[in-house]
């Protein structure tokens, strides 16, 4: 299927790429997210005519996530968890723990922004984690992950 890109998808394209996709990513993902549109004649005609707003809006956007990065900068977590003697946690420390802790710092983060390349954290200890706040800014924080006090 073709779509009409309304923004920067990540390894997909930029804003007004007109790109073949599965039929499935696109209705289950980019048309509901508001990130595509189906590439009809009057749809390309209709984002040209439009192309300046969506221009100014996707660079307002990405200002703004500047603007969290410069805060976000050297920020480090502190997450309580329950471990064992050892070190080893009982359970982990998911992308949600973090969005979560982050929200309470003032800095409201999906859960899907935060990515973690060795998946959960389930050791007591410091560790990278990287926040995307938009396509283009990446932001990597620092995760402590403490005993729990009983």
């Amino acid at each position: 299927m073709q779509v009409i890109l309304l923004e920067k998808v990540v390894n997909l394209g930029g804003l007004g790429d007109v790109v073949k996709v599965k039929e499935g990513y696109a209705r289950n993902y980019l048309i509901p997210q508001g990130k595509a549109r189906r590439a009809t004649e009057a749809a390309i005609k209709e984002f040209e005519a439009r192309r300046a707003e969506l221009e100014k809006a996707q660079s307002e956007k990405l200002a703004a996530a500047q603007a969290v990065a410069e805060k976000l900068n050297g920020l480090v977590l502190t997450i309580p968890a329950k471990a064992g003697v050892d070190g080893r946690l009982f359970g982990s420390v998911t992308n949600f723990d973090i969005a979560e802790a982050l929200g309470k710092q003032g800095f409201p983060v999906a859960k899907g922004q935060i990515r973690m390349p060795q998946g959960p954290l389930k050791i007591v200890g410091e560790h990278k984690v990287s926040v995307a706040l938009h396509a283009d800014v990446v932001v990597e924080i620092g995760v402590t992950v403490v005993a729990e006090q009983a």
